[in-house]
């Protein structure tokens, strides 16, 4: 059936593993200038400085500058990168420590649309290797060789993301899981009715547990059809304790081992361990809830008790028509992977909408034109009609990015920055790590929406030239598969939350995010949310 669907997808093939052209991008005249001169010719090859003349920290250096006592200790790893970027310059290679190869640090925008002209058909990077393991060697006798769209490469790679792009990637098929979200949304204004404080109106000190609940709720509802009681009703029970802690810990245990320098790979350590076993049981609880939804559509050949009304079938239903295996594992990645990215996406928004009252009014009134009344209900038709809310969202992933950037490995040598690049060397597009930079971006430490408003004669002195400066989902056919479900997700549910509250923080956002595999609040998030009377 897979392969049935391949040749019928010939055009979803082309279209997004179809090879390295940036057609149907908006590249500045800039960017188009860099690709065309920055070639992977010979010439260009010939002329430019080769790659042993790139300057970078040594092992020792690094290691030294973040243990007690060095230049480095008590920052994020982030904060580290930015400081040596000072010290070598926008590009730099980063050494081989750990197992770990060595990598190129890119903190020059002008080289990215190179990088991705040159990422080939099946674009690769790094990826975590501790996931492989789990998937590829402790697991194996479950996933059986298909591992998921973030441990594979190549054709594996290519096959996987074919099958999955019509169901996730397409806006009009995200959009209409509307109505699962917005029903979501209506019991999350619930409880936060119901936890606010009666004098201050502030969320509890916890609050981050909730908005991870609302997230995960949305993935489950999404790719299983599927109610958790996340919220409420079964927000205590310990199956749905232990399967937000085993989230958590694949977090907190996978930047110890991936991003912190670890001999995970030379000696299993105590956390290597306990990574793999928080993951058994996130697979096994995933997993579950997966069955669960199988038998249940097994039962119902017609789809007469699955779909419920006004509901669309689940991600898992739709692809179970292409294939089982990767129905299932798509549904396994949603759940792990959906969490902590949506929800401190969300927050980093809700910071900026909290600390800007004046846009947050302007964005009030845009959606009052849409729901006239707090109970108005979103539609299809009405989300069209919301472009400050978009850019709303925007310049709040641009001003709290949720991931430092992205990486890519080359097939072939480029050169970047003059210098002659290696096939086969991992560079980081460390673009998140300088969107707060005035050299790129006008005003970067001021949130500003109608920088992203087409046509808008305010935000067109903030435009941001190079379009690939901003890749809060990455680029290109290994960008986030899940983007247009996290689009819906946060913008119902910024409107709806706007719509219903005056939304403050009353508190200090200097570092109110840490770095993990994502960045996740570091703060408590005692939101104060008024009822609005209009």
């Amino acid at each position: 059936m897979l392969a049935r669907y391949l040749k019928h997808s010939s055009r979803i093939i082309e279209r997004s593993l179809g090879g390295p052209s940036l057609r149907g991008y908006a590249v500045a005249p800039q960017a188009q200038e860099q690709i065309n001169d920055s070639s992977s010719s010979a010439e260009a090859l010939e002329n430019a400085r080769p790659y042993s003349e790139l300057s970078g920290p040594s092992a020792y250096e690094v290691i030294r500058g973040f243990l007690p006592g060095g230049e480095f200790h008590n920052k994020l790893f982030t904060e580290g990168i930015i400081e040596l970027s000072l010290r070598y310059g926008d590009i730099f290679r980063f050494p081989a420590m750990f197992g770990k190869p060595e990598m190129v640090m890119n903190l020059n925008p002008a080289d990215y649309p190179i990088i991705f002209r040159n990422e080939g058909i099946w674009p690769q990077r790094r990826s975590f290797e501790t996931s492989n393991y789990h998937r590829e060697v402790h697991r194996a006798d479950f996933f059986q060789g298909v591992t998921g769209l973030v441990t594979t490469a190549g054709e594996d790679w290519a096959k996987f993301r074919t099958a999955v792009n019509p169901v996730l990637m397409q806006p009009k098929n995200a959009r209409l899981y509307l109505n699962t979200i917005l029903e979501i949304n209506d019991e999350f204004l619930e409880r936060i009715r119901h936890i606010r404080d009666p004098h201050t109106l502030e969320m509890p000190d916890d609050f981050h547990d909730d908005l991870n609940r609302l997230t995960l709720e949305g993935v489950v509802g999404i790719a299983l059809n599927k109610r958790l009681g996340m919220l409420h009703k079964n927000r205590d029970s310990p199956e749905c304790k232990l399967l937000l802690q085993s989230i958590r810990n694949f977090f907190d245990y996978s930047e110890d081992l991936e991003i912190n320098p670890s001999i995970w790979k030379i000696v299993k350590t105590p956390t290597f361990y306990k990574l793999m076993k928080s993951l058994d049981t996130l697979t096994e609880i995933c997993n579950k809830y997966i069955d669960e939804a199988l038998k249940k559509l097994e039962q119902d050949k017609d789809g007469k008790l699955t779909t419920e009304v006004g509901k669309e079938k689940s991600v898992l239903e739709k692809l179970l028509r292409i294939d089982r295996k990767i129905a299932v594992v798509m549904a396994l990645d949603m759940m792990a992977a959906g969490v902590d990215t949506t929800s401190s996406a969300l927050t980093g928004i809700l910071f900026c909408i909290a600390k800007n009252p004046d846009k947050q009014q302007k964005l009030f009134e845009e959606l009052k034109r849409v729901l006239p009344h707090k109970d108005s209900q979103l539609t299809i038709e009405s989300m069209q009609n919301l472009p400050y809310l978009r850019a709303c969202i925007k310049e709040g992933l641009r001003y709290h990015p949720v991931i430092p950037g992205t990486m890519r490995r080359l097939p072939n040598d480029v050169v970047l920055s003059g210098y002659r690049i290696p096939a086969g060397v991992d560079i980081s597009i460390s673009s998140n790590l300088i969107l707060r930079n005035e050299k790129f971006v006008v005003e970067p430490n001021k949130y500003i929406p109608e920088r992203w408003v087409r046509n808008d004669p305010e935000g067109r002195k903030y435009h941001i030239e190079n379009p690939f400066l901003f890749l809060p989902f990455g680029f290109g056919p290994r960008s986030c598969v899940g983007k247009r479900i996290v689009d819906l997700e946060l913008e119902v549910t910024l409107a709806r939350l706007v719509r219903n509250f005056v939304i403050e923080f009353n508190y200090s956002t200097e570092k109110a995010f840490i770095p993990k595999i994502v960045f996740i609040p570091g703060i408590p998030l005692n939101f104060k949310f008024e009822e609005r009377r209009e």
